[in-house]
């Protein structure tokens, strides 16, 4: 995806998984949902689902593993849109730390999520389209040296 299509990602409300609350609650991703697709990719990969990680505050997204003969794949998801990720490691947090989604994603496209590619979580906020984020998201996003789309998507901002 090149970045004039990144341009025009829109990062709604619950992006960053902070809201105000006068706007309701944020939208989630079922984590029922996602084990689902989570177990479709698994047997897509020839592979078997590894230990799933349940979002806790103040993490914005569930971890997973996938594991077949080429080693461990881990599996982000978005706890208030259904996106995922792809990164070589487990972490509270991510920058640039994406990869390429592999073969076997499709099982998450086919059951409703967004796979998002390692090079458009790496899209530069000023390539985006962030108009909906609040001043408060802005300050965490200047605290804590965030970047890139990736970088607010999954994060652990207190």
């Amino acid at each position: 995806m090149s970045n004039e299509e990144n341009v025009g990602f829109p990062l709604p409300p619950g992006a960053t998984g902070h809201f105000r609350p006068a706007d309701g609650p944020l939208p989630e991703t079922g984590l029922r949902a996602f084990h689902s697709a989570l177990y479709a990719a698994a047997r897509a990969s020839g592979g078997v689902v590894g230990e799933v990680e349940e979002q806790a505050y103040p993490r914005t997204f569930h971890t997973a593993s996938v594991v077949e003969r080429a080693g461990e794949s881990i599996v982000l998801c978005h706890a208030h849109h259904p996106w995922i990720a792809f990164s070589p490691t487990r972490r509270d947090w991510y920058g640039e730390d994406f990869l390429a989604p592999p073969p076997w994603a499709s099982a998450f496209t086919l059951t409703g999520f967004t796979v998002l590619s390692g090079e458009q979580l790496a899209t530069p906020l000023s390539g985006l389209n962030a108009s909906a984020l609040t001043r408060d998201e802005w300050r965490q996003v200047r605290h804590y040296g965030i970047t890139t789309l990736g970088g607010v998507l999954f994060n652990s901002w207190d």
